[in-house]
């Protein structure tokens, strides 16, 4: 009898070991930050992951993140509505787009102002390597900015408000998530022009987006409860996963042929392709409205508002498996 209560536990440790090891997202840090109550905004990270930049929107603060030893560093103020952040490895700066009405281009070797040009309801900001330019999302336009001055080279007219996007520098398109209507409106880089438009049908409108470039898949996140997958050749939806509601960051992993979304309902969920289908293979249960997050080097950055007893928001690094 002895024996077999043995082998019984043995074998449940066993499958509690294998799930342990199987679950593809584990927490390895947490970082405290400052702040008052409110959600956090969107997260963007140093290339050789020694700093976290954080959008304290509450705080109307540029949060900087040292990741080697897990601490606030510099809190930059005035940042009215900052919500899309931007970092630029060849410059070593880092961008802030502010719904207050501004793009701030900052030092990394001192934090200080480099440049503020005016952006109304600016929100997310990409920087393109190739061309050494900060893009920034302003509602149904999208400026152009030169990375190193700010100043203004192009404003691109959009069919529809303008929320995530993602730059692909090679086949010299933006692909931009719009709503009113709720489409996909890819940007030629070269006329600076939308050329072609792919509804959102599956789905209501969408807001953040992932892409798959060697897959050539795109990954929109739909904040009631879904993420559709397009071709992103030929503009065709595929299919729809649903997920937990409340969805603002979306990233895919290559190594892995993962995505991760963040949803402020309560949840990092993990979608996989099973078969000839995706789907929700794990849902990592977070703390309501943590619903911006950022993915780099094997890690996702989750941004974690301000909990009762803390002294404010926190970043949970989730490290993938």
């Amino acid at each position: 009898m002895k024996s077999f209560f043995l082998f019984a536990g043995l074998t449940l440790c066993a499958v509690f070991c294998q799930a342990a090891e199987e679950t593809p997202l584990k927490l390895v840090m947490t970082i405290p930050l400052k702040g008052i109550d409110g959600k956090l905004d969107h997260l963007a990270v140093h290339s050789k992951g020694e700093r976290l930049f954080v959008a304290n929107k509450p705080n109307n603060t540029l949060d900087v993140v040292d990741l080697k030893t897990g601490k606030l560093v510099q809190q930059i103020k005035d940042q009215g509505k900052i919500s899309g952040i931007a970092y630029s490895a060849e410059l070593d700066m880092v961008y802030a787009g502010n719904g207050a009405g501004t793009c701030n281009g900052f030092s990394c070797s001192d934090f200080k102002l480099v440049f503020s040009t005016k952006a109304p309801k600016a929100d997310n900001v990409h920087f393109n390597k190739e061309t050494k330019a900060v893009y920034v999302g302003c509602g149904k336009t999208m400026l152009m900015l030169d990375a190193k001055t700010g100043e203004m080279k192009t404003t691109i007219e959009l069919p529809g408000s303008v929320h995530g996007f993602k730059i692909d520098a090679k086949a010299g398109k933006i692909f931009t998530i719009l709503t009113s209507p709720s489409l996909i409106g890819v940007v030629d880089m070269a006329k600076n022009e939308v050329t072609e438009k792919y509804p959102l049908m599956l789905s209501d409108a969408g807001s953040p987006v992932a892409y798959d470039n060697k897959g050539g898949l795109l990954f929109v996140g739909c904040p009631k409860k879904a993420v559709v997958v397009f071709d992103a050749k030929t503009g065709k939806e595929l299919e729809m996963v649903e997920i937990p509601a409340g969805i603002d960051d979306i990233h895919f992993d290559k190594t892995l042929n993962r995505v991760y979304a963040s949803c402020g309902d309560g949840f990092l969920c993990v979608i996989e392709k099973k078969g000839e289908k995706y789907a929700v293979t794990a849902k990592i249960e977070t703390p309501k409205s943590s619903r911006t997050c950022a993915f780099s080097g094997g890690k996702v950055y989750l941004g974690v508002p301000k909990q009762a007893g803390q002294d404010g928001p926190e970043i949970r690094v989730y490290e993938a498996k």
